[in-house]
């Protein structure tokens, strides 16, 4: 990302931490994709959001990704995609997911990392974070990596959210903001409905 100087040159500055989430309406992010995809605490709702793909959806994320970027992922979140990604070679996601730039906040796993383009963060992740936010670069998008992101909203770190708010309540599952999380105000700047009633919201931190 560019601005432009009084004597017009150009000076880098840092990009913003964007986070990109499914979200049921009493706000569970749990398994949106599959069954198995996160068991934790006996969840068995999990691919809820699948039935609710339509071609609206598919091209706001396909906009999306078309951004320069990198993404930034917890260990589970990489873990499952790595295993899942590369082998959909039918699917017009998978080569731009093979060829992003991925951050990886672990202090569990080592390089060299499965997945290629992935480089791991050590230590505290929020500090990590706030060490790429000070650089020069692109934007940081995270998806999925509940963990991850209430660590980084305790430390005032995410400066976005896109959320596709599906209507249906799921009554149990571990939520994007769960209880005891750090409040926050936000500003709607952009909203969109899909045919199937999918509110793709983007808010921006106060």
């Amino acid at each position: 990302m560019k601005t432009q100087r009084s004597d017009g040159s150009k000076e880098s500055i840092m990009g913003k931490v964007s986070v990109t989430n499914n979200v049921s309406l009493d706000g569970v992010m749990q398994a949106p994709g599959r069954p198995d995809e996160d068991t934790r605490g006996g969840f068995d709702r999990g691919g809820w959001a699948v039935p609710y793909t339509d071609p609206v959806m598919a091209g706001a994320m396909a906009e999306g990704m078309s951004r320069p970027g990198v993404l930034l992922l917890g260990r589970r979140t990489y873990e499952d995609f790595a295993g899942y990604w590369p082998q959909q070679k039918d699917n017009p996601y998978t080569e731009v997911l093979d060829n992003t730039w991925k951050y990886v906040a672990s202090n569990t796993l080592t390089e060299p990392l499965p997945w290629k383009n992935s480089t791991l963060l050590t230590g505290d992740a929020a500090d990590a974070v706030a060490e790429l936010k000070n650089q020069p670069g692109p934007d940081i998008a995270i998806l999925g990596s509940g963990e991850l992101i209430q660590s980084l909203r305790r430390r005032n770190l995410i400066d976005e959210y896109v959320l596709l708010i599906y209507p249906l309540i799921l009554g149990a599952g571990r939520r994007l903001f769960p209880d005891g999380a750090p409040p926050s105000g936000l500003r709607l700047t952009n909203s969109l409905t899909t045919t199937t009633g999918v509110v793709i919201a983007t808010y921006q931190t106060a």
